[in-house]
């Protein structure tokens, strides 16, 4: 019984002290946040099969039957 407390409460320590330093680290953050999407214009992607062009609203043209 009392190894399993002790097994529980080590457990219990080291997850708060790894959530303490995530935490500490998104508050303290002081970098360039990191840019996901372009917020200019879709450069030219093209399907490799069908050779179509990716449109703006990103809907994928469907592939011609061969």
């Amino acid at each position: 019984m009392k190894h399993e407390l002790l097994v529980l409460r080590s457990l219990l320590v080291a997850s708060m002290l790894v959530c303490g330093l995530i935490l500490g680290n998104i508050l303290t953050y002081q970098g360039n946040p990191v840019q996901l999407a372009s917020k200019g214009v879709v450069g030219s992607a093209t399907a490799a099969a069908s050779g179509c062009a990716l449109p703006p609203d990103g809907i994928v043209c469907p592939r011609a039957a061969s």
